[in-house]
């Protein structure tokens, strides 16, 4: 092999873009359903052998979050057996078969537009089976990057992962913007304790097609991230432990340079067969912390947020709701980019305080619009971006950076894989519950009784998430993955 003398950051930042479409890819299969759900509940309306009720909806609109759950918990097992870059590809493969297979539910067994129970679960597959995708994607991107990606540069080069995320949802809400154009969604409203449809005319187009248009927009990414991955190698690091050392020197040479590389292969080769310890070693705060910063990340709401985000706006009496879930998107990225530039500077604890006091106020203000009559819709729209904007510079990006370092080394292989499937199980309970506890009615208040309590109810948990960190997380900025191993020995 012709080992590079020079390393190539054009080579590097190439094969991370790659990796990054990867998270691109999880951000916009998590968001797809908020402009696809109004039609796609309209659609499964029509069933003659079932009622499709705000129950079986929500968790329609949360399926892939099972797939997620399924697929963070087998990214080790592909990981280590297939490969990063194959566990990727197959990720690929399972987005762009995720993104057919919703489009078209009735492909082989059903007739064409006929909804139906069994074509209720038919799509709920297809869903599922793109989570799978993300769930791989959620565990493998960051690891591949972290890598593949030099030491002096890896923790912003991983950062680079949220950003593509969040970007992959701004992308997704402009394209159903763009899919949605002149028509309009379903207008959707119990009465008499049944749901109907308002103006099933004037939303037919978006009840047939408009959702399966949405839905199939991702086979694009999809197929492309696919292909693309083909072309990137294998990590060094997975390389060296499967015994390919000329392999893994060729790629760290061509990032670092040959001395470099040489240097590099050397460590990688000291620490390929790191000892493991029983996971409570350090006591059970550590894993209980861990666990519980998954949890808060979800359990403050935001994903109910980003999944219905259209229906949010419309029912605050907005004009166009996907113009504001687009804006909304364009401040999400904004603020991504502050916590990518700040953390190192200003730590992981004070942003996530002051980011969960920032949601507090957020949620409590659009609580405070559905108790207060009178007030103007542009207070509740204010109040859901200050909510959506302080979780993109909290919790948001620092959840999984803490989450990647507050474990010992040891132990971190397990103890990841254990904290993000609670976050994917909470993330799926939230998303799943949010529909029937935001449509709840109530006495004279109606409907504004069930938008009142969830955001109250998200309000509180943001109160509660404050407190959390500040008394039981340690700052991590400035420390050593070594150090996480001492300091969790001197609080056991």
């Amino acid at each position: 092999m012709n080992y590079t003398e020079k390393g190539s950051k054009v080579y590097l930042f190439s094969i991370v873009l790659v990796a990054v479409i990867g998270g691109l890819l999880f951000g916009y299969d998590t968001a797809v359903i908020s402009g696809a759900e109004k039609g796609l509940q309209a659609f499964f309306m029509g069933a003659s052998d079932f009622t499709y009720t705000d129950t079986i909806h929500g968790i329609t609109s949360s399926s892939a979050l099972i797939g997620c759950i399924i697929g963070s918990a087998l990214s080790g097992f592909f990981a280590s057996n297939l490969g990063r870059k194959k566990s990727l590809f197959i990720a690929g493969v399972f987005f762009f078969l995720s993104a057919l297979g919703s489009y078209l539910p009735e492909f082989l067994f059903f007739d064409y537009g006929v909804p139906s129970y069994s074509l209720l679960i038919a799509f709920n597959l297809y869903r599922v089976l793109g989570g799978v995708g993300v769930g791989l994607a959620s565990a493998i991107c960051p690891m591949y990057i972290a890598e593949i990606a030099p030491s002096n540069i890896r923790g912003t080069l991983v950062s680079w992962n949220q950003f593509a995320i969040i970007f992959g949802q701004l992308v997704v809400y402009f394209v159903n913007f763009l899919i949605l154009g002149d028509n309009v969604n379903p207008v959707i409203k119990a009465v008499e304790g049944v749901n109907q449809i308002l103006n099933p005319e004037a939303a037919a187009w978006t009840t047939e097609t408009g959702w399966r248009l949405m839905f199939v927009s991702e086979a694009v990414p999809a197929g492309l991230f696919s292909l693309l991955v083909l072309l990137v190698p294998e990590t060094p690091r997975y390389l060296a432990m499967s015994g390919k050392d000329e392999k893994a020197l060729f790629v760290l040479s061509r990032i670092n340079g040959i001395t470099n590389a040489k240097k590099i292969l050397a460590e990688i080769k000291a620490t390929a067969e790191e000892k493991t310890e029983k996971l409570f070693t350090y006591g059970w705060m550590v894993i209980f912390i861990g666990i519980m910063l998954s949890v808060f990340q979800q359990a403050v709401g935001i994903n109910a947020v980003l999944y219905f985000a259209p229906r949010i706006f419309e029912t605050m009496g907005m004009g166009n709701p996907m113009v504001q879930t687009v804006i909304m998107g364009v401040i999400n990225i904004l603020f991504t980019l502050l916590a990518v530039f700040t953390v190192e500077k200003w730590g992981r604890k004070p942003l996530l305080i002051s980011g969960s006091i920032g949601m507090a106020i957020g949620a409590f203000g659009v609580a405070l619009c559905n108790v207060v009559t009178g007030l103007p819709a542009i207070v509740s729209v204010v109040s859901i971006m200050v909510y959506s904007a302080s979780f993109m510079f909290s919790w948001g990006p620092i959840c999984w950076v803490l989450i990647a370092e507050i474990f010992p080394n040891t132990i971190r292989g397990a103890a990841v894989a254990i904290a993000v499937a609670f976050q994917w199980i909470f993330n799926f309970i939230v998303s799943s519950t949010f529909v029937p506890m935001y449509n709840m009615s109530v006495g004279d208040m109606g409907e504004k009784f069930g938008h009142m309590f969830a955001y109250a109810l998200y309000g509180i948990i943001c109160v509660i998430a404050a407190l959390f960190v500040w008394r039981l997380v340690p700052e991590t900025k400035g420390k050593t993955l070594e150090d996480m191993s001492k300091l969790w020995k001197k609080r056991k």
